[in-house]
């Protein structure tokens, strides 16, 4: 007997498929009046730990989902979640990510629609951040891996040997450096140490009082490493500092690195997106110049996890850091894998999901436009919440607003303010995340969220002094 995982009666899937569809959508449109965050008993936690047991069908499986799972994800739906970086996603891009998984296609390429949807979707993208025609990209599970896919490209073109045949083992080469803010984020650390430069190869430049490279410092940092027979390779530049939202000076950091002939690298993560925005935009100008870029569209482009996008404005210099030919994927005249795999020679990856499939049906659906207003919004609210805390005499802002986080602290210890931070999250009022500004402990609001109205942060800052006062 031959088996399959198709189901047995499609009547009655349809009907627990139709039922999951409008569980969630009735889940979604109630999110307001939901808990920012729920504790997990310790109930569900003995649930979602035991051994596996003997097949229960599709329609326990999913009860159990509704009553172990959907109740206690991390809360970034909500109106009133500001942890972190994460976007919230949207009804149309969930049923995207649905219609993708249904047509399951291999993005490597081949002769199909889906990588050219892929492919125009990187060329609207390198369009909004007015990058030149031609420039070449891939889209990724995050920031972290498009920015090393950035940093690996910077480390092929510049190294000044085929780094890619000898490695960085045993040759007398010398030691490829590479800059950052002492406020990246860590990111850079791990993929210098992934890709084999190691962690002493990079150098920490530090910060101004508003939190952004300090470009004198960095100049000298690498005319140093020059004297010492090193070799300058890359600079990154944040726009958007994971911290405080800090944007470095992108155009004197571009002018040194073509100076320099060093790569410019750009971790536009949330803060690139400002570029949709004309209002915002010059806020960002720089972006446009860099050589590689990275960003999340399921940062402040509000859809679901996952998807980011690495573009290079050399094609050739991206291709060439990552091609490699095999007899098993070798392109034909005609047929499914007329073309080859393109798309697998821009990144780490050979097997990847549709993830394009929601970037392109939300902004055929929305535009950039919708997305660009609810950019300027959440800015808005940013300042919203900061002339709020200013005007509270126990609340004080711990950095300065460069873009969307507010960094700001109940005036008092740092033991006090965790405790502020942990009873909002566990009392299901508000998701905050906390950071540590200049040796003190602080709140960090990161406004990405497309649901959130002014109304809630008042919420926000009535309960941060009621938990203070108590």
């Amino acid at each position: 007997m031959e088996h399959t995982l198709d189901p047995a009666d499609w009547t009655a899937f349809r009907a627990l498929a139709h039922r999951m569809v409008d569980d969630t959508l009735d889940h979604l449109a109630s999110l307001r009046d939901q808990p920012a965050w729920r504790p997990m008993p310790e109930e569900v936690r003995t649930a979602l730990s035991g051994p596996l047991a003997e097949p229960q069908g599709a329609t326990a499986a999913y009860e159990d989902f509704l009553t172990y799972v959907r109740p206690y994800p991390n809360g970034n739906l909500g109106p009133r979640f500001w942890g972190w970086v994460q976007g919230n996603g949207t009804p149309l891009a969930m049923m995207a990510d649905m219609l993708a998984s249904a047509l399951n296609p291999h993005m490597a390429g081949f002769n199909q629609a889906p990588a050219l949807v892929e492919l125009q979707v990187l060329e609207w993208l390198a369009e909004l951040m007015q990058m030149p025609k031609g420039t070449s990209g891939i889209l990724t599970s995050g920031g972290t891996v498009a920015n090393l896919i950035g940093l690996a490209v910077a480390r092929h073109a510049k190294a000044g040997f085929d780094v890619r045949e000898l490695g960085l083992q045993g040759h007398a080469q010398p030691l490829l450096t590479v800059y950052c803010s002492t406020e990246a984020h860590g990111w850079a650390r791990r993929a210098v140490e992934l890709l084999g430069l190691g962690n002493a190869a990079l150098r920490r430049i530090r910060v101004d009082g508003d939190f952004r490279m300090n470009v004198d410092e960095l100049r000298d940092a690498v005319a140093r490493d020059r004297r010492d027979g090193h070799r300058p390779i890359c600079v990154i530049a944040s726009a958007g500092t994971v911290n405080t939202g800090a944007i470095d000076d992108l155009p004197a950091i571009a002018d040194l690195c073509r100076e320099e002939d060093v790569w410019f690298h750009v971790d536009g993560a949330f803060g690139a997106l400002a570029m949709l925005s004309p209002n915002l935009r010059s806020r960002v100008a720089g972006v446009e110049r860099a050589d590689s870029l990275a960003f999340d569209l399921h940062k402040w482009g509000y859809l679901p996890f996952e998807v980011g996008c690495a573009l290079v404005r050399d094609a050739e210099a991206h291709r060439a850091a990552f091609e490699l030919k095999g007899s098993y994927i070798s392109a034909l005249d005609r047929g499914v894998i007329a073309g080859g795999l393109p798309l697998a020679e821009r990144g780490l990856e050979l097997t990847r999901g549709f993830k394009a499939l929601k970037v392109w049906l939300s902004l055929k659906a929305h535009g950039a436009e919708a997305i660009a207003t609810l950019i300027d919004q959440n800015v808005a609210q940013a300042e919203y919440l900061a002339r709020r805390i200013k005007a509270e005499e126990n609340l004080e802002l711990a950095a300065p607003l460069a873009l969307n986080i507010v960094c700001f602290r109940h005036r008092g210890s740092d033991a006090l303010n965790r405790e502020i931070l942990m009873r909002l999250q566990e009392e299901g009022v508000a998701v905050p995340s906390g950071t540590t500004i200049d040796g003190r402990f602080a709140l960090r609001v990161a406004i990405t969220n497309h649901r959130s109205r002014l109304e809630d942060f008042d919420v926000l800052v009535d309960a941060v002094k009621r938990i203070g006062a108590q």
